[in-house]
């Protein structure tokens, strides 16, 4: 069964634009739907069959794209910033084409982001329900004591919200800063800053290594690389569709030599 969904929405679906993009070239008059300009957003069509046009350019699902990149310092995970600041997309150009983050991480955070154009995974991958391992080397401000690092780990409430280390090592601790790393697996807003100011000590320098089995690779920052999709699926103990085929397929091959 195909769905129906709005017409921003089937653009990002399909890998062309992301949504903010969208919305702007749909009011802008610049997207056709089976012939006829289409100036609303919220117009609902079925992506699979759709005929969709851009600028008068016949546009079909692009090739599935999924790239690992080192987010350096002082960079948003923004589309545009209304302050001028640099952004995750000036950094990577045209290479994140059609392209969106999964998740975000703040301008004071370094380290491994993933973009796709394959929005069920990213959505997939920033579900709190599938528990996605994030893992972050931390550095504070003074020494973490054994009582910190127990309440990081049984959980804080703060904010509203219940936050929780699945893991914390201390690597090493002076009073004048101390040295971990900590695993994360539901991806709240700022859950590191948030869990370690609730503990009394603040963080000065914040970078993720992992992403589920993904980690950076050897990429130094403002580097990126092409992931393909039995490296995702491992890395995820997660197959889509396409993903499934093709394994189904190679079995069959295997079968017949």
């Amino acid at each position: 069964m195909t769905a129906t969904v709005s017409l921003s929405r089937a653009l990002s679906k399909l890998g062309l634009l992301s949504r903010a993009q969208a919305v702007e070239a749909i009011r802008a008059g610049r997207v056709r739907v089976n012939g006829s300009v289409v100036s609303n957003p919220a117009a609902l069509v079925v992506p699979e069959r759709a005929r969709i046009a851009i600028d008068g350019v016949a546009r079909s699902r692009s090739t599935w794209q999924t790239i690992a990149f080192h987010k350096p310092r002082g960079v948003v995970t923004t589309r545009r910033d209304p302050h001028g600041r640099p952004t995750v997309f000036d950094v990577l150009g045209s290479a994140a084409d059609g392209l969106v983050a999964v998740g975000r991480l703040d301008m004071a955070t370094s380290g491994l982001l993933l973009l796709t154009n394959d929005t069920r995974l990213a959505d997939w991958m920033t579900d709190p329900g599938n528990a996605v391992a994030r893992v972050y080397v931390v550095t504070v401000r003074g020494k973490v004591e054994p009582e910190a690092l127990e309440r990081l780990r049984t959980g804080i409430d703060t904010g509203g919200d219940r936050l929780r280390a699945s893991a914390v090592t201390l690597r090493k601790s002076s009073r004048r800063e101390s040295h971990l790393t900590v695993e994360l697996r539901e991806g709240k807003n700022r859950e590191v800053r948030r869990m370690f100011e609730s503990v009394g000590h603040e963080v000065t320098r914040l970078k993720r290594v992992q992403f589920g089995a993904l980690t950076l690779d050897g990429l130094r920052p403002g580097e990126w690389r092409r992931l393909t999709r039995t490296e995702v699926a491992r890395a995820f103990n997660h197959e889509d569709t396409k993903t499934r085929k093709a394994a189904t397929n190679d079995r069959s091959r295997l079968k017949r030599i």
